[in-house]
Formats: C-alpha cells, sequence, structure tokens
C-alpha cells in the first residue's frame, strides 16, 4: 500500500497550504512496510496521538458543542450512593449511572476474579428513569453477575488509589490544594478494573448505535464511560471534604483536577484482541501511518512555516519530557525504555534548537522526512514512535479526516474464496509468511505457551505448555504456527495430487481444522497490517506489547507493567472536563 491509495481531500477547507507542500509527483513517500511496523517490540513502543480515540471523540465533542449535567446526586457524607451525570449532543443524550460502595480494604482487588469495588457504572442510552435506576441499582453492582438491557452500552467498575484518594480529601479538608508533584507521581485518584461493551452480559450489541455519527471510529461508547467516571472521581472527594469539614473545606481547583485522569488496570483479557480482529488492526495501522506518510511528504516549506512548526514540534517535545519524568515503574524493561526515551527527546530537542539542526531542515526537501530517518537512524524504538505522534500533531488538516477510516465491519471479510487455487494459495503464503515458515515449531521454547478461556471469568489466560495440561483447551491465537502447519499440510496435498487442478475448496473440505488459517491468509493477502509478525506462542513474547499497542489508540499514557502479563495506564490525564468541553478546545491542552 501506499500513500497514493490513501488520499487527501484537497478540497477539504483548510488543507490547501499543507495540500500545496505535498509533491504532486510519483516521488511519493510511502506507508512503513508491514514487516517493519507489525513486530511487537515496535508495537509496544507505540503512543498516543491526535487519532486516539478519545481524543476523537472530545474534538468531535468540542466542535459539536455538547453539554453536559450532573442531574442526580444521592451520596451520603461518606461518599456512598448514586449519581447520574449526562451528555447531550447534536442528536442524543447519553447519562453514566454511577454506584459509589463501602468497601473493606480486604476485598480490593484489580484482578478480574474481584467480586466487590469501590464503584461501578453503566452508560444508558439516553435519559434513565426511576424505574431505570432502581432496576440498574439491582444489576450493575454485580458487573458480570448483572443482567442488562439493549438501554446500557457500557457496563465499568473502578477502584480508588486509596493512598492518593485520602491525601487529596486530608488536603481539600484543611482548605488547601494538594501537591501536585505527589498528585503527577500517581496521576489520578480512581482505576478502572473493567470497561466492557459491544453487548457482554446483555447490554446493547454494536449493531445497535454503529450508524451514529457521534460513535464512528472504535470504542467511542467507552471513552465516553470513562471520560464520565473521571469526573465523578473528582466530585466524590469534594463532596466527601465538604462533608467532613464544611466550613473550612475547598473544592479542587481546576487546573489542578485537569492533572488528574482516570487509571486502568487491563490484564491478558486485552491482550489477544489484536489477534482476533485483524482487519479493524489493519484500519488502525494504516490511519496511523497514512498520517505519517502525509507529513512526511511535505516538502518545500518557507522559513516562517518552518520555523513556526519547529517551535510547536520543541514545546511537544517538553510536554512529553514533563510527563516522561512523571512516568514511574517499578518493571525493569519499562525503567530502561523511559530512561532511553528521555535521552531520545532531550536529543531530539538539541537537534531542533542547534544551528545545525535547523540547517539540516531548512536546506532539504522534506524536512520532516529529514528529521524522521534522522531519529530512525539514531534513536530506539521508543523515541521513534513517540516523534511519529508528534509530527503527526503538527497538521490537523492533514491527518484528522483518518479517524473515520478506523472501524471495519469484519463480517464482510469472514468468506473464504475457495476458488484459488492450491499451487497459488501455497505462493501466498510463501510470500506473506516468509517470516512464520523459517520457524521451527517443534522446539520448546517456540511452542512454550498455551492460550485458553479460563472457566471462572471467561477471559483470556496464557499458561506454559510444558508445565500445565492445558492443551486440550488451546485457542487457535498463534496464528504463525497454524499457518505454518497449514503450509506443511498443503505441500502434501499438492504433492499427491496428480491432476494439480485442486482448489482450496476441496482442500478444506478435506482437512477443515485449517480453515481459519486459510480465512486469515486471504485476509492479510488485502490488509498487509492485519498480522502480528510474530510468534505469540514463543518463551520470548512480551504480551505486554499487545496490551501497549492498543491501549495507545484509546490514547493511554504512563503505561506501567506490572508482570509481561498486564500492567496500569492512565486515560484523560490533562483532558478537558465535560462541564468545559464546549468552550476548552482538547488540542490545544496537548
Amino acid at each position: 500500500m501506499n500513500e497514493s491509495e490513501a488520499p487527501i481531500n484537497k478540497g477539504q477547507a483548510g488543507k490547501s497550504a499543507a495540500m500545496s507542500a505535498i509533491r504532486p509527483d510519483h516521488n511519493v513517500i510511502g506507508l512503513r512496510p508491514a514487516e517493519d511496523i507489525m513486530r511487537l517490540a515496535r508495537l509496544g513502543s507505540f503512543h498516543a496521538s491526535r487519532l486516539s480515540f478519545l481524543r476523537v471523540m472530545l474534538r468531535r465533542m468540542h466542535k459539536e458543542s455538547w453539554r453536559f449535567s450532573r442531574p442526580l446526586w444521592r451520596m451520603d457524607d461518606h461518599g456512598y450512593g448514586i449519581a447520574t451525570y449526562q451528555l447531550q449532543g447534536p442528536e442524543r443524550s447519553y447519562t453514566l449511572v454511577a454506584f459509589s460502595h463501602k468497601l473493606d480494604d480486604a476485598d480490593r482487588s484489580d484482578r478480574v476474579i474481584a467480586e466487590a469495588w469501590d464503584a461501578t457504572f453503566t452508560l444508558f442510552d439516553g435519559v434513565p428513569t426511576e424505574d431505570d435506576l432502581t432496576r440498574l441499582s439491582q444489576h450493575v453492582p454485580k458487573q458480570e453477575g448483572a443482567r442488562l438491557s439493549s438501554s446500557e452500552l457500557a457496563l465499568s467498575r473502578a477502584n480508588k488509589s486509596v493512598r492518593m484518594f485520602n491525601y487529596v480529601i486530608d488536603c481539600l479538608c484543611q482548605g488547601m490544594q494538594p501537591d501536585t508533584a505527589k498528585l503527577a507521581s500517581v496521576g489520578y485518584l480512581m482505576r478502572t478494573t473493567a470497561v466492557y461493551g459491544a453487548g457482554k452480559f446483555g447490554a446493547a450489541d454494536r449493531h445497535h448505535w454503529m450508524q451514529r455519527p457521534e460513535f464512528e471510529g472504535s470504542f467511542q461508547p467507552e471513552m465516553m464511560s470513562v471520560w464520565l467516571i473521571r469526573t465523578f472521581t473528582i466530585d466524590l472527594v469534594n463532596h466527601v471534604a465538604q462533608a467532613r469539614a464544611p466550613e473550612q473545606a475547598v473544592p479542587l481547583s481546576a487546573d489542578i483536577r485537569r492533572t488528574l485522569g482516570v487509571g486502568n488496570s487491563t490484564g491478558l483479557g486485552m491482550a489477544p484482541f489484536l489477534v482476533n480482529h485483524p482487519v479493524l488492526l489493519h484500519k488502525w495501522i494504516v490511519a496511523r501511518e497514512t498520517a505519517l506518510a502525509r507529513v512526511r511528504n511535505i516538502s518545500s516549506l518557507d522559513t516562517s512555516d518552518l520555523e513556526q512548526k519547529t517551535a510547536n514540534l520543541l514545546k511537544l517535545l517538553q510536554l512529553n519530557h514533563q510527563i516522561a519524568n512523571e512516568w514511574q515503574s517499578e518493571h525493569k524493561l519499562q525503567q530502561e525504555k523511559i530512561a532511553d526515551l528521555l535521552a531520545g527527546i532531550n536529543h531530539l530537542t538539541h537537534f531542533l534548537g542547534s544551528v545545525e539542526g535547523q540547517a539540516a531542515l531548512s536546506r532539504t526537501e522534506r524536512p520532516w522526512d529529514t528529521l524522521f530517518l534522522e531519529a530512525s537512524k539514531n534513536q530506539k524504538l521508543e523515541t521513534q514512535e513517540l516523534l511519529v505522534s508528534l509530527l503527526i500533531e503538527l497538521y490537523p488538516e492533514l491527518v484528522d479526516e483518518l479517524a473515520s477510516s478506523m472501524s471495519a465491519d469484519e463480517t464482510q471479510e469472514f468468506r473464504i474464496d475457495g476458488q484459488i487455487s492450491l499451487r497459488e494459495f501455497s505462493r501466498l503464503i510463501a510470500k506473506l509468511y516468509d517470516w512464520a515458515l523459517t520457524k521451527d515449531f517443534n522446539k520448546p521454547d517456540t511452542i512454550a505457551r498455551v492460550w485458553y478461556v479460563s472457566e471462572e471469568k471467561l477471559e483470556p489466560r496464557l499458561g506454559e505448555r510444558f508445565e500445565e495440561m492445558l492443551e486440550p483447551y488451546e485457542q487457535p491465537l498463534a496464528p504463525a504456527r497454524d499457518i505454518s502447519k497449514l503450509h506443511t499440510d498443503l505441500q502434501s496435498f499438492i504433492q499427491q495430487d496428480q491432476q494439480s487442478t485442486s482448489t482450496l475448496a476441496h482442500f478444506l473440505l478435506l482437512n477443515p481444522q485449517h480453515r481459519h488459517a486459510a480465512r486469515r491468509v486471504l485476509a492479510v493477502a488485502r490488509y498487509p497490517y492485519a498480522e502480528l509478525r510474530d510468534n505469540t506462542i514463543a518463551a520470548s513474547m512480551l504480551p505486554i506489547d499487545m496490551l501497549r499497542c492498543k491501549l495507545s489508540f484509546f490514547g493511554a499514557t504512563k503505561f506501567d507493567p506490572r508482570s509481561d502479563r498486564w500492567l496500569r495506564i492512565t486515560l484523560f490525564q490533562h483532558a478537558p472536563f465535560p462541564d468545559e468541553i464546549s468552550t476548552v478546545d482538547p488540542d490545544q491542552l496537548v
């Protein structure tokens, strides 16, 4: 795929200047090749960008001047009760229904097997009646045990960061604001431990709302839920502080509250998503890579424009240096990546601010491509992928329209073209999966892991093949191995086929165990960024790379691995709140 396959709409207002800077001839920089991008080490170094889903949602709401209210607040002095938060868009309204519970410390757990939480939530389609609230109060606190209806779009729960939550309340009770440096060490007062949508537990299926303009793209109901949960956490600390010290307490200041996001604990349940949704993954990656290619192709900038964009880029680097300094992790691998990132940001800052760097950009035809190639040559993956996010931040007129392409109806890609000849199909595998066919799947380290689904919570898990009896429960989440096996069996079949005219349909009728692998090959032939080009059951595979890739598209920051299988992140930090979304441009806060 090249840049010409993702054309820029020349007629769209605001694009003329940037368009004129992109060369119209054949010498166009295309998308980075899939064999370079779709490796877990690189995907696990992705950063949030203006194409991230929460940024897309906030930008839309700002442009459409969505209105916010809190119709209901029934909380006792300890902060236990029910509240509702309503968003009104151009056509529809949505309401977060929040339940705050008393939770003993002994019962507080971020694990998916937990059965009690500090708070539980659902996103309601419209405005709930009292009967709705009564029904929801009987189900939402049960979470997986809930029985929801098509009026509910998402189900979620959260736990307090107890130390930080209590610290903020104590400060407010004394009439003072909390220390921002101490807040930055965590970045949130509550963290969600699950946000379910798209039909789980009886909630509305995706087809129920997918055509709504406000949900264009991916995971928009879930992003809306988390954003409103963030407001709830601030309201809760203000309420409890006021109840404890009615004469002295002050609310959290507007500037300080914006430094707080919502935390999230995410484990293996999210990891298989990238394997199970290859076409959607392709759409996400292509949007990001197309945005980068458009910026890299910009040429012949005049001096003032180049100086202004460079100044903007330096500001973004400074902001990300601050974020990286606040980025805390006890995981050795992540500590190394943060150190690499800080060093890379310092290098880019020095390069852009130096006489030599400015001269290098001003004398080249494509300055941003020059900068990108310089970083690609001299910086680690963490810095390279941050620069991708920062470069596309500079050109919203070339980038923002791509957000509408980041969804997929994967049912349209389910059909297998059985008419393709086996010899042609075999050549296709050899071309697309050369990286997989060279692996020896007889070696223990190559097949060390087993993906399965836990009986207790029906969540994906990763076990050790040679330590646990898990193979009978293995899930088809090892494309490299499965397609290697498909290719081997295919070669044997072709050798035995005297007519040499067999089709894929004929082969699959006799070998139905290969249907899922064959379907995948045909999908990757059409969507080159659909496949992770790594062995997902190898002993060296890090599931947190899959988690980080997906979460970067959500808009997550401050990835904090707690092992190779789960991590914590922050969402919506520094973003506007619902009560200011119509007046505060979220892109100006980046």
